[in-house]
């Protein structure tokens, strides 16, 4: 069975923030490339310290994104 692990993204100050929902893992990048790669490296390392079901074959991860709304009158 997959577990999913969603991350709520954001960009503010150059930066883009990724902090999972229901776990212990926030990273960041200053490109969405870099995002990517310190979201994987940082699950990696929480489920190398967790005594869980959750293990690298078995997780998935998904990202939501914040758009910031622009409302021009």
């Amino acid at each position: 069975m997959k577990h999913k692990i969603t991350f709520e993204i954001t960009f503010e100050d150059g930066w883009y923030t990724a902090s999972a929902l229901d776990y212990g893992i926030v990273t960041q990048g200053h490109t969405f490339e870099e995002l990517v790669e310190n979201v994987q490296e940082a699950t990696s390392l929480y489920l190398e310290g967790e005594e869980s079901e959750l293990t690298k074959e078995n997780v998935e991860i998904f990202g939501v994104f914040e758009i910031p709304f622009i409302f021009n009158l």
